[in-house]
């Protein structure tokens, strides 16, 4: 049975790992017949956005590893007790906090950086040729993990692939039901609610990642 670590940057699309996005990817493990466990960086994150209105609440400060032990139901351990000779493949579903606490590249674009714990991880798989797989804005990083020649989708947002080119990654345009697999890397990337109408459209293409990334490892 594969064993497969998911990593969680929050609770909620607009400062968070994107719930819809994060089931959809244990159901998908589940369904193969895979293992998983859910990690996070325990750290505060950037800001707290209400879901109801969209803004920011002032003076409001959350931990991530807190809120993503919502989505995991308390089943959750620290990103820096995660050791990567324990798991056959990693996955990190999106939400714009993979772009605001795993990374900063929502504040910087292009000149984005990786947060330490997340990119000790990321770049232990990659280093032991174990795959992955990136949702939604998560493959915005993986110049960062995988170097300049790495092939990778966040579906067809002009303005967010050219900032992933200008780090030198191969940005391919796909739909939201495809993927994108980068082969050498053994790494795959899905759309998934850059592109989603529907929770339809995003399981459609998350299941055909994990069903990739089981099939790597």
């Amino acid at each position: 049975m594969k064993n497969v670590a998911v990593v969680l940057s929050g609770c909620g699309v607009f400062d968070g790992a994107e719930i819809y996005e994060s089931v959809l990817t244990l159901l998908a493990l589940d369904t193969h017949g895979a293992k998983y466990q859910c990690f996070a960086p325990d750290m505060q994150q950037y800001h707290v956005i209400n879901h109801l209105t969209g803004e920011e609440m002032e003076g409001e400060r959350r931990n991530v590893l807190v809120e993503a032990a919502r989505i995991a139901r308390g089943e959750i351990n620290k990103l820096e007790d995660l050791d990567v000779k324990d798991f056959d493949a990693l996955l990190l579903p999106g939400g714009f906090g993979a772009a605001k606490n795993l990374s900063d590249f929502a504040l910087k674009g292009s000149d984005c950086t990786v947060q330490p714990q997340v990119e000790r991880v990321c770049k232990a798989f990659a280093e032991k040729g174990k795959p992955a797989g990136y949702l939604c804005i998560a493959p915005a990083m993986l110049a960062r993990i995988y170097g300049r020649d790495v092939k990778l989708t966040i579906g067809n947002d002009a303005e967010t692939a050219k900032a992933i080119t200008d780090m030198g990654a191969e940005h391919i345009n796909c739909a939201v039901t495809d993927v994108v697999e980068d082969t050498d890397h053994k790494l795959v990337t899905s759309p998934a609610y850059m592109l989603a109408q529907n929770i339809g459209e995003a399981a459609k293409g998350i299941n055909k990642l994990v069903d990739k990334v089981l099939g790597m490892a």
